[in-house]
């Protein structure tokens, strides 16, 4: 007879004893081997992936929340909205296309979230975004999308 311990079984044959959130929001697991008792520890990691926006003209480029903020900045100045409702706004914005689970997303996905947010906070901002966003081509076009709004108010 050996007096060697045996090697331990598959990882699948566990039980976890104790789960903690870890530092770096990953999770700390301590687990048992159901076959041979030893025990150890894993981590899981959330898989993060970057964001990718294809451009209206064929290329691509990082998801830049940055770039909302300044657009959103611009079509809100001198309104009464904060940078906190518009740095939420990016919030909601990114976290609706991570949901998506969608690696690509259009520059027009996201011009659309930017409209629809801003409708909901100020409709002046909303169409001083839509009118760069949409690029109208003159005031006619402008008009419409101005009666277009008024008659939904």
């Amino acid at each position: 007879m050996s007096n060697e311990e045996p090697e331990c079984c598959t990882i699948e044959n566990t039980k976890v004893i104790d789960s903690r959130q870890g530092s770096d929001s990953s999770i700390r697991r301590r687990r048992e081997c159901l076959t041979c008792s030893k025990r150890f520890t894993t981590y899981e990691r959330v898989e993060d992936y970057e964001l990718l926006v294809l451009k209206k003209n064929g290329t691509i480029q990082e998801f830049n929340k940055t770039k909302i903020i300044d657009g959103m900045l611009m079509a809100c100045q001198k309104r009464n909205i904060s940078i906190d409702q518009i740095e939420n706004v990016v919030r909601l914005i990114e976290k609706e296309l991570t949901e998506s689970s969608r690696r690509e997303i259009t520059s027009s996905e996201i011009g659309d979230l930017v409209i629809k947010y801003l409708y909901e906070i100020d409709k002046v901002a909303y169409i001083r975004f839509a009118s760069v966003y949409r690029s109208f081509n003159d005031l006619e076009e402008f008009s419409t999308e101005l009666n277009s709004l008024i008659k939904k108010i």
